[in-house]
């Protein structure tokens, strides 16, 4: 069985639509299709959330209704599917006034999206001779209560998986969004369709789940910064991991772990060019090279706590990791001396767990400690195997890095990362450097 991911630019428009349907016509085994909302819509419905102003939210409804009418007007059978999108529609309209009350609302008015394409791309299938099941995601995918970012509930995921998903029949669903004990809509946080069809394929115990996107596989680097980037043919959970964490754009950071409990594998592909190789992430690779790959995470905060306490006495760095727990903030790198630590924090816009330093938190701090705090600084990640047993890497990589000012560096903790922070300003040069010296073949 193949459980097969379409993202928003493979279902954008009605022509992205036909050949999606086209891939999941042509082997049927892809039993269980998971959709992500057309592109720009997400992105229109969390706009429309906190637009105050009348004109504004009508210019984004209209978006909203005239990308999906030009893709409902291409099909065959418009009537059903008009008569639809205009009662959804309309639905959507009248829930506004309740967004602000509180995180439901909003959970609710993001589904709309998912809800929508999926309904137009089970009639596309159909007209591609694909009996298809639409089927409601959130009747399987249980989570708790935490609006706009849930958790999942994988015991009870799977238990609905079974009652609502049978063998030999082929499903259409939506990523992104579920639901709680209570039956009320809940999301699983930006980029969760990757997340949701990783689920799903532990659910059902897949063979394989399939990432169809706009890049024809996971690149040894961003080929918008670096244009000799090339796709990589296999890449193993691990390295795979490492890279979505430190910013790899291809996979959503949580997509790899339901399948790795699972075993189920993962292929990566473009829709615009089904014929690709695509990447695969496997358990095992065949070649294990020193160096796979590089990552850049823009946005990020280096912040800095200096205190004597430190000195030869036990509790301190306990005392710190309270604090930034109480406040939810997620570290990533961290770094010691004997008096001060330093860390780094993801505080992109579009961070998975974006991290937002308040007075709060640093009028805490501050208590006990001396605190610095130093924006617009970029992580770059080597990405590959056994660097913490290799010698010879960080001498050639640290003389290439000379003429930069490294801020900070963590290697040794990981076989398969090593990273270091750079001013964001340096840091695509950086990459592109790095890449040619260290991974181009």
């Amino acid at each position: 069985m193949i459980v097969s991911k379409f993202g928003g630019t493979s279902v954008g428009t009605f022509e992205a639509m036909q050949r999606s349907a086209k891939i999941v016509a042509a082997d049927r085994n892809r039993q269980l299709i998971v959709i992500s909302a057309t592109s720009g819509t997400t992105n229109d419905l969390v706009a429309l959330s906190s637009e105050k102003d009348s004109t504004s939210r009508e210019e984004i409804l209209g978006r909203i209704e005239e990308r999906h009418l030009s893709i409902i007007e291409k099909c065959k059978e418009q009537d059903q599917l008009k008569k639809e999108f205009f009662e959804e529609f309309s639905n959507l309209r009248e829930h506004l006034d309740f967004v602000g009350r509180d995180k439901r609302w909003k959970d609710t008015l993001y589904s709309f999206g998912e809800l929508m394409s999926t309904r137009i791309f089970v009639q596309v299938l159909n007209e591609h001779g694909v009996d298809a099941d639409w089927l409601d995601a959130r009747q399987v995918m249980k989570t708790d209560s935490t609006f706009g970012n849930a958790d999942p509930i994988i015991t009870s995921i799977k238990k609905k998986a079974e009652d609502h998903i049978k063998s030999g029949k082929t499903y259409l669903t939506q990523g992104f969004i579920g639901s709680d004990v209570f039956g009320n809509t809940t999301t699983l946080g930006r980029g969760g369709s990757d997340f949701s069809a990783s689920l799903f394929a532990e659910a059902v115990g897949a063979d394989t789940l399939e990432i169809w996107t706009d890049v024809a596989g996971v690149y040894t680097t961003d080929p918008r910064i670096v244009p000799e980037a090339h796709p990589i043919q296999e890449i193993s959970f691990d390295e795979a991991a490492e890279l979505s964490v430190f910013g790899g754009k291809v996979l959503h950071p949580a997509t790899l772990k339901p399948a790795i409990r699972g075993g189920v594998n993962v292929r990566v592909a473009s829709s615009s060019d089904p014929d690709a190789p695509g990447t695969y992430i496997v358990k095992e690779t065949e070649e294990k090279p020193t160096l796979r790959a590089i990552s850049l995470r823009k946005d990020q905060t280096l912040l800095t706590v200096n205190s004597l306490e430190m000195l030869h006495q036990h509790g301190f760095l306990a005392h710190l990791f309270k604090t930034l727990a109480e406040h939810k903030i997620s570290v990533d790198l961290v770094s010691t001396s004997e008096v001060s630590v330093a860390l780094t924090l993801d505080t992109a816009v579009n961070a998975a767990n974006k991290v937002e330093l308040t007075d709060e938190v640093l009028e805490e701090l501050g208590r006990f400690a001396e605190v610095i705090v130093e924006k617009d600084l970029a992580l770059i990640a080597l990405i590959g195997n056994d660097l913490q047993k290799t010698s010879g890497i960080g001498g050639p990589l640290f003389t290439a890095l000379e003429k930069f000012n490294v801020r900070l560096i963590c290697h040794g903790a990981s076989p398969n990362n090593l990273c270091f922070l750079v001013d964001h300003e340096e840091a695509e040069g950086i990459v592109q450097m790095v890449h040619k010296k260290f991974i181009e073949k």
